[in-house]
């Protein structure tokens, strides 16, 4: 029984020690601090509620953007489709200054609707509200 005691010890001790390393270490571990990030998420103007757009018409997506944040994490935008709230894999546009307020885009042919939305993303995703695409 001694033998197994004086075992026991000898790994409880290893297993302390090897405890208290890691601790060191991971106490060492510099924290990087975080910068600041404005989330920027304005509201999409057009198309709104009403809409009719029809396939192959270029139109004009428009959002507010008349109080951005001072630091916006992502300035880069893009506009997908969106249909019964789901959404396409359509990207109307992508790549451009998310503060330009707009940006034309063609109307897709895609089935006719009176539930397409469109994306815009930035920092965020920001859902324009339910418009019609005919033929």
């Amino acid at each position: 029984m001694s033998s197994q005691t004086s075992t026991l010890s000898k790994v409880f001790v290893f297993l302390f020690a090897l405890f208290g390393v890691f601790s060191h270490l991971a106490a060492a571990v510099p924290f990087a601090e975080l910068e600041k990030r404005d989330v920027f998420d304005p509201p999409v103007l057009y198309p709104h509620a009403g809409t009719v757009w029809y396939k192959g018409q270029r139109h004009n997506v428009t959002w507010d953007v008349s109080s951005p944040p001072v630091n916006i994490t992502n300035k880069v935008g893009r506009i997908m489709l969106r249909k019964g709230g789901i959404s396409t894999p359509l990207i109307l546009e992508d790549g451009f200054d998310i503060l330009l307020g707009r940006i034309e885009v063609t109307v897709p042919w895609v089935l006719q609707g009176d539930d397409y939305s469109l994306i815009l993303f930035g920092d965020s995703g920001n859902v324009s509200p339910q418009f019609t695409i005919n033929e």
